[in-house]
């Protein structure tokens, strides 16, 4: 017998594209701003840092809550993520196989290797890769708007 599907949870999914909404707001204050500004107050690395780590994990959270609703397709690593919703349509596959894959590494990164990382890389990832995640917002918006064109339900 087929388990029954469960519903998204639209808190769940409302409560954490508005994290990265707020972390991105608050890093997009430093976009376009030279190096040296940014450099000159030790605490832009830290909130940004903060603030880009939020936003990867509630990408991944997202994810690991679509997918925990598909019968067969729980993730084993944050990697999985994004190949399975690939798989499963959710997210198309060009972004999925590059932005989502590269997201879900950095979080790791920024887990495991946070002492390696540098200003100017964070730095870098706000002037040049911001757009990404307001992508996958509007990925994930359209799940919202109409659940059933991914085979999925909304409670």
């Amino acid at each position: 017998m087929p388990r029954p599907k469960v519903p998204l949870n639209r808190e769940v999914l409302r409560s954490r594209l508005s994290y990265i909404e707020d972390s991105l707001q608050s890093l997009e204050r430093f976009k376009g701003i030279p190096f040296e500004q940014f450099h000159s107050n030790s605490d832009n690395f830290r909130i940004s840092f903060y603030d880009l780590h939020r936003c990867l994990e509630a990408v991944l959270d997202i994810g690991s809550h679509i997918l925990s609703r598909i019968p067969g397709a729980r993730p084993s690593s944050y990697k999985d993520i994004p190949r399975l919703l690939e798989k499963y349509k959710i997210i198309p596959p060009d972004f999925a196989a590059n932005q989502l894959t590269k997201m879900a590494g950095y979080r790791n990164r920024m887990v495991h290797f946070y002492g390696e990382i540098t200003e100017r890389e964070i730095f870098q990832i706000i002037q040049e890769e911001l757009q990404d995640l307001h992508i996958f917002c509007s990925h994930i918006e359209n799940v919202l708007k109409k659940p059933s064109d991914f085979n999925l339900s909304l409670d």
